[in-house]
């Protein structure tokens, strides 16, 4: 049997903090995208399950086409089951629309439900403050299936009193559990949870913002029934990568010669003009370097979807270069320097003031 596992999909995400209106729209867009082609995978595929291990939604307020379009791909492929397990984005609203739930969207809640197929076994819980305290010594599994369990929340190697969204692996060890198949953490991550398990984190099917950078997809579980044996791949299917590309600048002394520098890394890693990217600025710079990251940014604006410029760079600064410069500048240096602010502090006083001083705008 094949299975997906996806989660975090967050659909209807309101993509206000990177993008502009147009493009917030579009990428809403590409998210429901993104579900329909996933969907589509699996109906070619032969996969019989979809579990969806927490943030279908983003928010409660979802809109109109949201909701019908997450309802027609589920009512349209009714060979396939979905198993939707709520996280903490999630809201009744999607629900409470419904005009009444489709057979083959198959829920969870407060106490531990399980759905049973053949000899593979998927139970899920949806996790809250006042079910934590039974949670775990409640989950009884049998020792003959293979067992599929799904959560959503942050992985914690001790039991969590105050957090309903930590989950405590130590108390899912030696529960005969094959797959723990979670949600919450936008990047792919899958590890030994005991001698017969394992837990796995699909990551996000798009990525929203520079925090979740790389592929992006969900982990398809092919089960062989007879034998209970199982592989897991993960598979790409974003339509936009995010990337986070680091240019060092170090030595450079005009702005110029920066964009030289990221001409030089751009050219190297070949992003799709489709990508999103944050070119990081890092390096050690002269104190009397001339750099104009808004230059760099309208000139690098055209090469992707989206690029943003970030300045991670230090300066170098020595005390004994301004000992006995007598001008404004030497002064100014020699203050900063002697005063008790931190040392990233005393780069950022020093690089505006420079600015200030020459006449540029900070």
């Amino acid at each position: 049997m094949k299975i997906i596992h996806c989660a975090d999909l967050h659909l209807d995400s309101k993509m206000s903090s990177n993008f502009s209106r147009d493009q917030a729209k579009e990428r809403r867009q590409e998210l429901l995208r993104t579900f329909v082609h996933m969907v589509d995978y699996a109906a070619m595929h032969g996969v019989r399950l979809i579990l969806i291990a927490g943030d279908l939604f983003d928010t409660r307020n979802v809109s109109a086409m949201a909701r019908n379009m997450v309802r027609d791909v589920i009512e349209n492929h009714p060979q396939i089951d979905f198993l939707y397990l709520r996280g903490n984005h999630d809201d009744d609203n999607f629900l409470a629309k419904l005009k009444e739930v489709p057979d083959n969207l198959k829920l969870f809640g407060d106490r531990w439900t399980s759905y049973t197929y053949g000899n593979i076994v998927i139970s899920g819980l949806e996790l809250s403050r006042e079910n934590q305290a039974y949670a775990y010594n409640s989950l009884v599994l049998p020792h003959d299936t293979y067992n599929i369990v799904m959560l959503h929340g942050q992985v914690e190697d001790y039991r969590s009193k105050n957090r309903a969204e930590q989950i405590s692996l130590n108390d899912l060890k030696n529960k005969n559990i094959d797959y723990l198949a979670l949600g919450h953490i936008h990047t792919y991550q899958s590890q030994k949870l005991d001698n017969r398990g394992v837990y796995c984190y699909p990551g996000c099917l798009e990525g929203r913002g520079f925090d979740e950078c790389g592929e992006k997809g969900f982990v398809v579980l092919d089960i062989d029934e007879e034998t209970l044996n199982a592989e897991a791949r993960f598979s790409s299917v974003s339509s936009r990568t995010i990337y986070t590309l680091p240019v060092d600048i170090t030595g450079v002394m005009t702005t110029n010669e920066a964009a030289r520098r990221i001409e030089e890394e751009i050219n190297r890693v070949h992003y799709s003009a489709r990508s999103l990217v944050k070119i990081l600025l890092t390096g050690s710079m002269d104190v009397e370097c001339e750099l104009n990251c808004d230059y760099l940014l309208d000139l690098f604006a055209d090469y992707y979807y989206l690029v943003r410029i970030e300045d991670a760079t230090s300066l170098q600064i020595r005390y004994s270069d301004y000992e006995k410069d007598a001008s404004l500048k030497g002064e100014f240096i020699r203050t900063v320097l002697a005063s008790d602010m931190e040392e990233s502090q005393k780069s950022e006083v020093i690089r505006c003031g420079l600015l200030a001083l020459s006449g540029e705008e900070i």
